[in-house]
């Protein structure tokens, strides 16, 4: 009897310590990650299609209009800091809203600094309220800084593309800004990069601007429907086996 005591024991200590060292990926982004999930969908609500949620759990934190500057000013990233653990993940996917030139109006309140320095400006909101805008660089470098410093291990990826093409028939690709500041913030901070605007684009030049608007595109060229969003989560989960990252040991086997 005190045997299978000692035993049952043993399971569930065992069974305890496996739940505890579950990692999770943690999700940061706007609306192209995590949408209403009615007509427009984020692919950060598919990735659990593509991913063994048995074996890790997949917590997607990004929000709708936000850019990097606007997640941290609203305490969100204050949020998911504070819940990173060892052994985390932290997927890091911004650019679509941070376009407009930073200042205290409508149209300028997500925006940030261009490139990847680290130069600021001060923003003053009235009423001895102010505000300090960085690069859209520098937020990236703070995000990967502030992960790692919780032992989580962050991969930046470069934006989804839009639906635009050009006149030689291609897509419009974000490698002059966010997408090529992005890969420069990870070459710089020593973490991986999955370039999931490359990958993207590359599958909808093989189906063409007609088609990718009708299976894809319901209403704008940036947001997808959950056809689209399911191929972007696809296409993350390519980037990280080719990249030989160790979360690509995690996809689900066909």
């Amino acid at each position: 009897m005190l045997k299978i005591q000692v035993i049952l024991l043993l399971g569930v200590l065992l069974w305890s310590f496996g739940q505890q060292r579950k990692p999770t990926i943690y999700i940061i982004g706007d609306s192209t990650v995590r949408n209403t999930d009615q007509e427009y969908w984020g692919w950060g609500s598919l990735l659990p299609e593509f991913l063994d949620t048995a074996q890790i759990t997949i917590a997607n934190h990004a929000m709708a209009g936000r850019s990097t500057r606007t997640f941290q000013k609203e305490g969100r990233w204050d949020k998911v800091d504070s819940l990173l653990k060892p052994g985390d993940y932290l997927l890091i996917q911004f650019g679509h809203n941070e376009g407009s030139r930073p200042d205290t109006t409508k149209q300028g309140y997500r925006g940030v600094l261009r490139g990847i320095g680290k130069d600021s400006v001060v923003l003053d909101w009235g009423n001895g309220r102010t505000e300090t805008v960085y690069t859209y660089g520098e937020n990236l470098r703070r995000f990967v800084r502030q992960a790692r410093r919780k032992g989580a291990m962050p991969i930046i990826l470069s934006m989804i593309p839009r639906n635009q093409w050009n006149q030689e028939g291609r897509v419009k690709r974000a490698d002059r800004d966010f997408g090529l500041w992005a890969r420069q913030i990870a070459d710089e901070e020593g973490v991986p990069f999955v370039d999931l605007n490359e990958i993207t684009a590359a599958k909808y030049e093989q189906l063409g601007p007609d088609a990718v608007k009708e299976k894809y595109f319901p209403g704008d060229h940036t947001h997808t429907n959950k056809a689209g969003a399911w191929v972007n989560a696809a296409s993350v989960v390519e980037g990280l086996q080719a990249i030989q990252h160790p979360l690509a040991k995690y996809r689900k086997r066909p």
